[in-house]
């Protein structure tokens, strides 16, 4: 059996105390939840915080209320699970709903959190051993060596995102609530992540991700597709999701698409600007998947070999907006 090390948890009541523990802790502290990604990853020593900062039970972060924009605000506590069965996520955001319902088994949804889910840690093969296995190879610069067993060449660390929420949020334009002692600001989803699979997130170690804000989906097409061996549970191979805005005369206004598992931050793909001004015909689509194809460089750090997860790009994004393209109404309307 594979043991948690030793640790401090402090329960805060409110999201106030939990900054400042947070901020009085320093580099030591981590936040906790759910804990379906953190205590793994503490149990292989990947990480080995000195204290944990519980706010799985913090009022502040379990709401759900309409925006300003007739979009949604979802406190970052609230569990998957809950977050697929509110009643206007389920009748007005069919595809957040989808996504989530796509994480996981039901157990770790009833534990897992649309915060955690959004800051999950990157993944490698060899990072996501044990401690005695990483060791017997050599370790690595996320965990306590000086060079990337992925790229030993290279002066980074290439471990991939690993979560499917960031990238169908960051094609609908979503953003987040980050709260500290010293500051309250909004940044767009997209501004959380950098392409380092170290320091993954520009979340400074103090602040905590309170709130998703999520823009209306009126007259959006939206969805997202990943591929894992199993039908549930795994992580993906590679996540794609999109967001189709098409006029009343079938032409696309708008389109964005998001690739996950390829680097160490969700993947913008710019190929899908080639569909504004067009019809989502099957010339059309099949020109934006061919580029993405191309152009998109996943690293062998997930499930499947390479070559093959590069030819799936091809095959999902195609699934995907061909789906859209069927869509008689927008995304937004009631299921």
């Amino acid at each position: 059996m594979i043991r948690l090390p030793p640790f401090q948890l402090v329960v805060p009541g409110s999201l106030d105390e939990a900054a400042r523990v947070l901020a009085d802790a320093g580099p030591v502290a981590s936040l906790v939840a759910g804990g379906t990604d953190l205590y793994p990853n503490m149990k292989r020593r990947q990480i080995a915080p000195a204290v944990l900062v519980s706010i799985a039970a913090l009022p502040e972060l379990q709401t759900v209320r309409r925006a300003a924009d007739g979009g949604l605000a979802i406190g970052a506590g609230i569990t998957l699970t809950s977050l697929a069965d509110h009643p206007l996520v389920r009748k007005q955001f069919g595809p957040l709903r989808d996504a989530a319902l796509d994480i996981s088994t039901p157990l770790l949804r009833n534990m897992g959190t649309l915060g955690g889910n959004l800051c999950l840690d990157t993944r490698c093969h060899f990072l996501n051993q044990t401690e005695f296995w990483r060791h017997a190879l050599g370790t690595c610069m996320k965990a306590e060596g000086d060079i990337c067993r992925v790229a030993p060449g290279g002066s980074r660390c290439w471990a991939i995102t690993s979560a499917d929420l960031p990238p169908l949020l960051i094609a609908l334009g979503a953003r987040v609530q980050l709260v500290s002692t010293r500051v309250e600001r909004k940044i767009s989803l997209s501004e959380l992540y950098r392409d380092d699979g170290i320091a993954w997130l520009t979340k400074a170690p103090d602040e905590i991700l309170t709130e998703l804000i999520v823009p209306s989906l009126d007259g959006m097409r939206a969805g997202y597709l990943k591929l894992r061996r199993r039908a549930t549970f795994d992580f993906p191979a590679l996540g794609v999701a999109a967001a189709v805005r098409v006029g009343a005369d079938g032409v696309v206004e708008s389109a964005r698409i998001v690739l996950g598992a390829v680097t160490s931050r969700p993947l913008d793909m710019p190929e899908a600007q080639r569909l504004v001004g067009e019809r989502l015909t099957t010339e059309a689509i099949a020109s934006v998947a061919d580029a993405m194809q191309r152009n998109a460089k996943p690293l062998h750090l997930a499930d499947y070999t390479h070559s093959y997860r590069k030819r799936m790009v091809n095959v999902y994004a195609t699934r995907l907006l061909e789906r859209l393209a069927q869509e008689q109404e927008p995304a937004a309307a009631p299921r």
